[in-house]
């Protein structure tokens, strides 16, 4: 779990030529939906993240109690990139891997967080909307830097925040997690809105300007990745 809609299981979901890749984007977009997500109703929160090595990759999926950041659940999927490195097409290369994990985890998520982008993206489909739209529930991103667009710089204290604007649209959300500390760049994937991820982002980042399931994904991800290599 979870599931690709049956719709979208029957499109071809994964070209391997870049122009059709960005065409799929295109015609996908005008699927995301943006609504509220009460963060308070958020029970298991799912951090998706990818490592590379010199020619495979590692896809991890890590569950989190919302309340208590405990690890209920992970999964890792070792994988041979499929599709080139081309900067927005991230999820041509990702997401089956990261799909098939999420599909090993014994439980069902609330809400997935993903390390990369959503409407933050030049065809407004980064990963984030990619995985919200196949599977249908609520996913978002989270990124270190920008990839499209400009903002302010947030005020110096915790939970300051500015619009990310990309060609005269809010596409995101520069978001200052802990005093002083770089901010990171928050972007709607699908089912969720700005303001209920920038809470959820703020409610999982207790100690680290990365929040925490994508910080335990990311961290299990180079485990799997240097365990491979010393085998």
């Amino acid at each position: 779990m979870p599931h690709i809609t049956p719709e979208l299981a029957a499109m071809e979901l994964w070209p391997t030529d870049p122009d059709a890749a960005r065409a799929l984007q295109s015609r996908l977009a005008s699927r995301v939906r943006v609504h509220p997500c009460d963060p308070d109703a958020v029970r298991l929160v799912a951090g998706l993240d990818v490592s590379y090595g010199p020619t495979e990759l590692v896809a991890a999926a890590v569950v989190v109690d919302a309340a208590t950041l405990e690890v209920t659940a992970q999964a890792t999927v070792r994988a041979t990139p499929t599709f080139p490195y081309v900067p927005g097409l991230f999820a041509f290369r990702e997401l089956p891997p990261l799909l098939a994990a999420l599909e090993q985890l014994p439980v069902e998520p609330d809400v997935y967080l993903c390390d990369g982008y959503g409407l933050a993206h030049p065809r407004r489909f980064g990963l984030a909307c990619h995985l919200g739209v196949l599977v249908d529930r609520p996913v978002f991103g989270v990124a270190k830097t920008a990839f499209v667009g400009d903002a302010a710089e947030p005020g110096p204290r915790r939970g300051s925040a500015t619009d990310l604007v990309d060609r005269g649209e809010v596409v995101g959300r520069c978001l200052r997690v802990h005093d002083g500390v770089k901010p990171v760049y928050v972007s709607v994937g699908h089912r969720v809105d700005l303001d209920s991820a920038c809470e959820l982002v703020l409610r999982l980042s207790p100690r680290y300007r990365i929040c925490e399931p994508i910080r335990r994904a990311d961290q299990l991800s180079r485990r799997e990745l240097a365990a491979s290599g010393r085998a």
